[in-house]
């Protein structure tokens, strides 16, 4: 009797095992462990494994540990992976269409607008469209949030760019900023501290405000603008679509609510990280923070919309993003 009592525990131990875990996937992030982004993403699959009782297990992992950062998508479309949490541009090798959508230059003030903008305004409808293409769903949207400006220099608005000598990547955001009157220097991340340092560079496209803060930029470089006006990248949450068609749809209806609270919960931490860092910055009599008006910054974005026109020649994919995205900020009067 013992005996078959075992017999008969084990087969419910191992039915019940079996139920708690019903789909097993594998994400790689962009992010480095221990970045706060990639925190934040472990997050999203510890509060998806949670809403759904144990059912949907995420192993999240981090930047290269299956492939290189802009081999994801390629490696979900195999199946190789599951799932990816990424900036979009990186796949703008494979249709400009991804890199304009994922930061056109000037577009926003605030996260919320390309979040809205994505969700509300065309956007999402695009990066399904482009990404299906590749064999991906795309489920959702986040952003580390606005990057801030450091400069040695007082930057007040757009004139004051002319002449001045800014750490951009190559691409369309430096030929904006040449557009705007400033000398576009391409230099590695890992050099901005010390080529502001040296006055190599007067300013500089690097980070987030808590980032410059932490790294010492905004003493070396104390005229940062606040919040910035030039980048704001788009990070997608996307998967495999045969493995995303294949869920019941109150499983893909939890992992879209679940990413919708990734986001907000994203957002927020970085927010405050700026904050606290703003407040510090502040405190530093020898810091003067500028913000610049909405005025300047749809002059800055004006600049922008002509590089993007140049994007949108480039693919039919281009031209779609570029007509959503113009019809969006003239709905919202933000190239007035």
């Amino acid at each position: 009797m013992k005996l078959i009592h075992a017999a008969t525990m084990a087969l419910i131990l191992t039915a019940s095992g079996v139920a708690a875990q019903e789909y097993s996937f594998k994400f790689q992030s962009s992010d480095p462990a221990g970045n706060p982004n990639y925190e934040f993403q472990k997050g999203w699959t510890e509060l998806v494994a949670e809403r759904s009782d144990g059912k949907i297990q995420i192993e999240m992992l981090p930047v290269g540990s299956v492939v290189e950062y802009n081999e994801t998508l390629d490696a979900v479309a195999a199946g190789i992976l599951d799932g990816q949490i990424c900036d979009s541009s990186y796949w703008a090798g494979k249709d400009p269409a991804f890199g304009l959508i994922s930061n056109p230059v000037g577009a926003w003030s605030d996260p919320e607008q390309m979040i809205d903008f994505v969700e509300n305004g065309g956007g999402k409808e695009i990066m399904q469209e482009l990404l299906g293409s590749y064999g991906l769903h795309f489920i959702g949207v986040s952003t580390p949030g606005l990057e801030a400006f450091v400069s040695r220099v007082p930057l007040e608005g757009v004139d004051d760019l002319k002449g001045v000598k800014v750490r951009t990547p190559e691409g369309p955001i430096a030929n904006v900023f040449a557009a705007a009157g400033a000398s576009p220097v391409n230099l590695p991340s890992s050099e901005v501290y010390t080529s502001l340092d040296k006055g190599v560079v007067d300013a500089a496209d690097y980070s987030v405000f808590s980032v410059n803060q932490q790294q010492g930029l905004n003493k070396t470089a104390p005229h940062p603008v606040y919040p910035g006006f030039h980048s704001l990248p788009l990070v997608e949450v996307s998967m495999n679509k045969a493995k995303w068609d294949a869920l019941p749809d109150d499983m893909k209806a939890l992992l879209e609510e679940t990413v919708k609270e990734f986001q907000q919960t994203q957002l927020q931490g970085n927010r405050d990280a700026d904050e606290k860092a703003l407040a510090e910055a502040e405190a530093d009599p020898n810091i003067t923070v500028h913000n610049w008006s909405d005025e300047e910054r749809a002059k800055f974005r004006k600049l922008g919309t002509e590089e993007w026109q140049k994007i949108a020649g480039q693919s039919p994919m281009a031209q779609q993003v570029y007509d959503t995205l113009i019809a969006y900020l003239n709905d919202k009067g933000m190239l007035e």
